[in-house]
């Protein structure tokens, strides 16, 4: 059943641990209900209930609805429907700082019950959260080369892409307005291809809204139309990387997935420059299998906003 409203009703209550908000499915992917609930009513903790098909290699449940709550620095407590055969599977317990506990199944039927402490204020608890500009770090880049690059679509989305072709490099790759820049040291494996790819314009699979995307994935096979092919497994490893993007809007949720579809908690800092960091292996556990690294921005402005600001409706 859809249910198709004017203005979608921004649903919260108030308890003795924090301030809640509700909504449910592709609600995340739009500016209304989601973020207004956090920058309007400063509501602490999501309840996310969800029937999430995943959708490789950008939009699987754990790694963007933990990517989502990082970004808008809230609690996002998310239950997926598990049914496996509609590649239903992934739900989590989520915090700005980490994802405290989630579960990611597509073999068996078996439900799973997730358990974890949190903080009931999260912006500011242990300390106040500062404040982001996803862009800053971007704009200050000097010295990153741009290599040849090739378009690749990715969830129907016309990507400028370019190859990892050494074991360490910096490189950027821009489209439009958008400039990723990526620094990485990495022991790659023979057989693997991973790109460095940036997507700045309007989504219209399934929804319409316009999006800036830096991302860092492997590809399916060494040929290059195999970027952005659904790959689950990975085995190259990276010693370091760091990934920004000149972003349009502070809306702005970082991933890492590692192969498996695993999530890779306490892996990686944001800074407040801010950029996506992985440091030195002195400093952090060897980053094994990586399988993807993007950052995903909507992208909402005012000659944006019919797109950015509602979805097709809420699907219960």
């Amino acid at each position: 059943m859809c249910s198709l409203f004017n203005k979608p009703e921004l649903a919260t209550f108030n308890t003795a641990f924090g301030k809640f908000g509700l909504f449910t499915c592709f609600d995340i992917l739009f500016h209304d209900p989601a973020v207004s609930l956090i920058t309007q009513l400063s509501v602490d903790t999501i309840l996310f209930p969800t029937a999430w098909m995943n959708v490789l290699p950008h939009l699987t449940a754990i790694e963007f609805h933990s990517a989502w709550a990082m970004g808008m620095r809230a609690n996002v407590l998310a239950a997926n429907t598990h049914n496996p055969i509609f590649n239903m599977t992934g739900s989590g317990i989520y915090t700005p700082s980490r994802s405290e506990a989630y579960h990611y199944d597509a073999e068996s039927m078996n439900g799973h019950l997730l358990v974890a402490e949190i903080y009931s204020h999260p912006s500011h608890f242990p300390t106040p959260l500062p404040t982001v500009n996803w862009s800053l770090y971007a704009t200050t880049v000097e010295g990153f080369h741009e290599d040849p690059t090739f378009s690749g679509f990715i969830f129907h989305d016309d990507f400028t892409l370019c190859t990892l072709g050494k074991e360490a490099d910096n490189l950027t790759v821009c489209q439009k307005s958008l400039c990723c820049h990526l620094s990485y040291r990495m022991m790659k494996q023979e057989g693997e291809l991973y790109v460095l790819g940036a997507f700045d314009g309007l989504h219209e699979v399934e929804g319409q809204y316009y999006l800036q995307i830096c991302t860092l994935l492997k590809c399916g096979s060494m040929d290059l139309q195999s970027c952005g092919q659904t790959t689950k497994t990975a085995k190259s490893s990276f010693d370091f990387y760091s990934l920004s993007g000149t972003f349009g809007t502070n809306y702005v949720f970082p991933e890492v997935l590692f192969s498996g579809i695993r999530l890779a908690p306490g892996l990686f800092q944001l800074f407040c420059s801010l950029n996506l960091k992985v440091p030195d292996l002195m400093f952090y556990i060897h980053f094994k299998n990586l399988k993807i690294l993007y950052e995903y921005q909507r992208w909402c402005s005012s000659g944006s906003d019919q797109f950015c600001r509602t979805g097709r409706g809420n699907f219960e």
